[in-house]
């Protein structure tokens, strides 16, 4: 058996994904019908528990093995950050309007970078203690490493929910550009955090801040360098099959050489995607390229998605069972919610300007604040250890929490929230709104 696993070629590994993803999507459409990143979630982890348990009651069955050495294989965390990342930020970027995302740039700006790190200060200054309490025997650094990795917010769940409960499209472009922008620096702050980290030294404010400016400031330069150049070759032709290669090479010749340079690939994405999606769509593609454009990276987006919550879910082999692991993983559900809800109110309400302008928007932002693939994928990119086995198992906490819970009751706070307006205007006027009938 694991001469046949090794042999599995590229092509190979993602067929099975797309396959699994396909047969657990239908099954989950016409039998269960989660909606469709819980479903496919909930049935990756049902699958990666239920092999586990499997291999602990029956010996001879080893299929829990292979799927790790699949997985190993594909390496989850390459494959994402290195190669889905760019096709994610850049698909969902494409749909957010920049006349929208100008109306609240202060929130967007603030809850992407103050909003991170503050995130990364609570969190990994209140499991520090938590480890303390625990007995842990972890170097403090490592917990802000954890903070930093579980900062960045997804916004593949959270907005369609949005759309769904017709939630003030501005609202909705700022929680879209607030996830795409804090991926990049979150990501940028993790890897200065666990440069530190694996370095034993000191961390130094003022270096991080140095490689912070070079990483982000150069990652959303190639962002407009890539997009500016994109734009202009759509704009010199009408040949719709052509544009997609087009859009193709700007996402994976841009990451590809913002990996070379060591600058931030997840910012260009999101900077390229936006330029291409506002002025590209508007100016230099026909209705037929725009109709092509726009649903080719639907696609692409809807795939990718589909393989990453999969991969959520059987990622739960890679976990190490234990008493530490599983307060840990409890421990960070709480504790992330209340960093999020520090995270928001410092950029949103301390600063004159910042507060959004839709109703409702603190709760949203707080509650919709979902963790999701990144997370997974830079807690996997640790490296080996007991401290790797404690992190993993906070990091899974948080992000199924996201998934399953806050995900699924994202929209039920919406409609409260309406609710709660409609009766306070019809209080005011008499009546309440025709709509609230």
């Amino acid at each position: 058996m694991h001469e046949t696993a090794s042999a599995i070629s590229p092509f190979d590994l993602a067929a099975i994904l797309v396959v699994a993803s396909a047969v657990l999507g239908t099954l989950n459409h016409h039998v269960f019908k989660l909606p469709h990143v819980i479903g496919l979630t909930v049935m990756g982890a049902v699958a990666a528990i239920g092999l586990l348990l499997a291999n602990q009651f029956i010996p001879a069955v080893t299929l829990d093995d292979t799927v790790s050495r699949l997985l190993e294989q594909m390496n989850f965390t390459d494959t994402l950050l290195q190669g889905m990342l760019s096709f994610l930020l850049f698909a969902g970027a494409l749909h957010v309007d920049l006349d929208r995302l100008r109306a609240d740039w202060v929130p967007v700006l603030l809850l992407s970078t103050v909003g991170v790190i503050v995130s990364t200060l609570v969190v990994g200054g209140i499991t520090w203690g938590l480890g303390g309490l625990l007995g842990l025997d972890i170097a403090p650094i490592w917990y802000f490493v954890f903070g930093a990795l579980i900062a960045p917010t997804d916004p593949v769940s959270v907005l369609g929910v949005l759309k769904e409960e017709r939630v003030d499209e501005g609202l909705q472009a700022s929680v879209a550009g607030e996830s795409l922008f804090n991926d990049g620096v979150g990501i940028v702050v993790f890897t200065i955090l666990l440069g530190a980290a694996l370095t034993g030294q000191d961390f130094s404010i003022a270096e991080g801040t140095r490689l912070f400016v070079m990483e982000a400031g150069g990652g959303i330069l190639i962002g407009l360098v890539a997009g500016f150049l994109g734009y202009r070759a759509m704009r010199s032709m009408d040949e719709y099959a052509l544009e997609v290669t087009i859009s193709l090479a700007v996402v994976m010749g841009g990451y590809a050489l913002c990996h070379f340079l060591h600058v931030s690939g997840p910012l260009a994405m999101a900077v390229a995607g936006l330029l291409i999606g506002n002025h590209g769509v508007t100016y230099a593609m026909s209705d037929v390229t725009r109709d092509y454009v726009l649903k080719f990276w639907e696609v692409v987006d809807e795939l990718l998605n589909s393989v990453l919550f999969l991969l959520i879910g059987l990622e739960m082999i890679a976990l190490v069972p234990g008493v530490p692991h599983a307060l840990l993983a409890l421990a960070a559900i709480p504790i992330t919610l209340l960093a999020r809800a520090v995270a928001v109110t410092v950029s949103t309400r301390l600063v004159p300007g910042a507060r959004p302008k839709a109703a409702g928007a603190w709760s949203v932002l707080w509650w919709g604040g979902l963790r999701g693939g990144i997370s997974i994928a830079l807690a996997l990119s640790l490296p080996e250890g007991p401290v790797r086995d404690l992190l993993l198992a906070a990091t899974f906490g948080a992000v199924l929490f996201s998934v399953l819970v806050q995900r699924a009751t994202l929209g039920k706070l919406i409609e409260r929230g309406k609710v709660r307006r409609g009766e306070a205007s019809g209080e005011k006027g008499g009546e309440a709104p025709a709509g609230l009938h």
